[in-house]
């Protein structure tokens, strides 16, 4: 569909891209593993640059970013969460995430969270993985999935069965450009995989990105956008939720 490969195209550009404004944040996500692992956890209601910033700052708050110390420290985690300015908007929930991922990558994956995404796994068996992961579940492992596969060229297996991440952004470019017809995960998934069939999570950045700068919930900028005339203009087209993401 040419809509879908314009989205693509739109999307392109933004490979390799930074997580973050904080150099040393995006540098520690880019290089640890289990820092971009955290970082997934952090993409919960707040902008993308901070969250993924989070990382980081735990580390300097707390002096480290040890596995066995977050799984077993919780309450100094607790603290760096609650300390002003509080660390996320949910300081409560956040730190029983980090230290719950903490001793999951310790107790099943060698204490490293590339074990995850190890080579040969394919794209339906990484999903799982980090979907089991409290604070993960399924919109978030699609997200992170499609930023192994395009950002860091990890090399997975049944990329046809990628998905992209029913996130706000996302629902509202399927529905407004009419590539998908109904807001169920369903809906939106099997829209990009017809969209896109050899690589449908490839949309999931591409309409992030548009839905974040163009196809906005009020005064849409139609005229801007990278879909131009490919899409209907369904601007009356409203959808709920929230849910900050990367970039």
């Amino acid at each position: 569909m040419a809509l879908g490969r314009k989205l693509v195209a739109s999307g392109a550009a933004q490979v390799g891209g930074s997580f973050t404004d904080v150099p040393e944040a995006d540098a520690l996500v880019k290089s640890s593993p289990n820092a971009f692992l955290l970082g997934v956890l952090f993409t919960q209601g707040i902008p993308a640059e901070r969250a993924w910033a989070g990382p980081w700052e735990l580390s300097r708050r707390l002096g480290h970013l040890d596995l066995e110390r977050l799984a077993c420290e919780r309450e100094a985690v607790e603290e760096a969460f609650a300390r002003r300015p509080c660390l996320h908007r949910f300081k409560r929930t956040l730190p029983r995430w980090v230290s719950a991922a903490a001793a999951k990558v310790l107790a099943e994956y060698g204490g490293d969270a590339s074990a995850i995404w190890a080579e040969g796994s394919t794209v339906v068996e990484v999903t799982q993985r980090l979907a089991s992961f409290p604070g993960i579940g399924r919109k978030k492992a699609a997200m992170a999935v499609g930023i192994l596969m395009r950002h860091f060229g990890v090399p997975l297996d049944g990329v046809e069965h990628g998905r992209v991440a029913y996130d706000v952004h996302v629902r509202r470019v399927f529905l407004r450009t009419g590539l998908a017809a109904a807001d169920t995960p369903e809906a939106i998934e099997g829209a990009a995989a017809e969209a896109y069939p050899e690589a449908p999570a490839t949309l999931d950045l591409a309409a992030w990105l548009v839905g974040r700068d163009w196809c906005r919930p009020s005064a849409p900028d139609c005229d801007a956008c990278p879909l131009g005339g490919e899409c209907p203009r369904r601007v009356w087209v409203k959808v709920e939720g929230v849910g900050a993401r990367r970039r």
